[in-house]
């Protein structure tokens, strides 16, 4: 399933848990690391406006979540851990998603201590508050991450999700959230490098949702000099060899300045170019003059890329930039149906 249908399907069972009378079965995602599962579930809970608590199981011990017991009026008593949630606490009007991450990390008594939670909603004399869901997460066995088979009871009691990663989704969500233009545009131009994860290799480190936004940021500060070696080990040695043949060509583009100021002599043919000029110009405009520029110059790309730049210049828009451009309107009313995002 893809993550926006991911994240309609969690919404819909958290507010059928929160407004029902009747619990709502916990649903748990499947995926390879770095895929953007736990995203996901933090997503939800702030676009819904309610708590969230993330519980990394593969950290917890058995008792750990029971609690520890105290002697009280001659009686063992459970005294349940204060990260979980409780209606005492005033948070997001008592109502959230308690998120079992790591699960399939977990032990197998770290997992039974988790098996009662699920099914029953408490464990030991802890009670989980009617208007939180429960919702778990972990990574597959052929992933060849540290992952402990699970039981056939605990499983029972899930809705199953795999989340399928795809370019689509990514951009929108990197477009809203800061990430480098250039990483974006690359992506966009190289899909299959989005998530390069081969249980085979033995390569240390490989392209994930994850590791591209650990990219974006190095861009941001490393020099030249080290960024090669740095990259290799974030996205791997095969995707850093064609993101900086990528960023070779941004670097061999026509004068980028005379575009953004104006002259939109040059229209490349190239798909790979196109690709490269787009992110460079939406990484470079600054003034509402060369915002403007690019927006008229965006009539003379095809329509996908014509789209894309606007879409760029509008993530990086802090300060209202597109709209303040006396093209701005006529764009908006001949692409009415795109939605552009708003940065975070």
């Amino acid at each position: 399933m893809r993550a926006k249908q991911l994240k309609q399907l969690i919404s819909r069972c958290v507010k059928a848990q929160i407004e029902g009378d009747e619990d709502i079965q916990p649903i748990h995602i499947w995926g390879p690391p770095g895929v953007g599962k736990s995203a996901i579930a933090k997503e939800v809970a702030l676009e819904m406006g309610i708590g969230f608590v993330d519980l990394r199981l593969a950290l917890l011990d058995p008792t750990d979540l029971r609690g520890i017991p105290v002697v009280q009026d001659g009686h063992a008593r459970w005294l349940p851990p204060s990260f979980l949630p409780t209606q005492t606490v005033p948070d997001k009007n008592g109502k959230g998603i308690l998120f079992l991450d790591e699960l399939t990390s977990a032990p197998p008594l770290t997992q039974a201590s988790a098996y009662q939670l699920t099914l029953d909603r408490r464990i030991g004399e802890y009670e989980l508050p009617d208007g939180w869901y429960v919702l778990a997460a972990g990574n597959r066995m052929e992933d060849r991450a540290v992952v402990f088979r699970t039981s056939t009871a605990l499983a029972n009691r899930f809705t199953h999700i795999t989340l399928e990663h795809h370019i689509d989704d990514w951009s929108d969500w990197a477009l809203g959230n800061g990430i480098n233009a250039t990483v974006i545009g690359f992506l966009k131009f190289r899909p299959n490098l989005l998530l390069n994860f081969n249980t085979e290799s033995s390569e240390k480190a490989f392209a994930s949702p994850r590791t591209w936004e650990f990219v974006s940021k190095f861009l941001g500060f490393l020099p030249k000099s080290i960024l090669n070696e740095s990259l290799e080990g974030t996205i791997g040695q095969g995707a850093t060899a064609e993101f900086l043949a990528f960023l070779k060509i941004q670097n061999e583009l026509p004068d980028i300045e005379k575009i953004l100021n104006g002259d939109h002599s040059f229209v490349p043919t190239r798909v790979d170019i196109k690709y490269a000029l787009v992110s460079a110009l939406a990484s470079r405009a600054e003034t509402v003059k060369q915002y403007d520029s690019l927006i008229r110059y965006s009539y003379k790309l095809s329509a996908e890329f014509s789209v894309l730049l606007v879409q760029m210049l509008a993530s990086r828009d802090d300060g209202n930039k597109v709209m303040a451009c006396p093209s701005s309107r006529q764009w908006a009313l001949d692409h009415g149906d795109i939605i552009l995002p708003r940065r975070k």
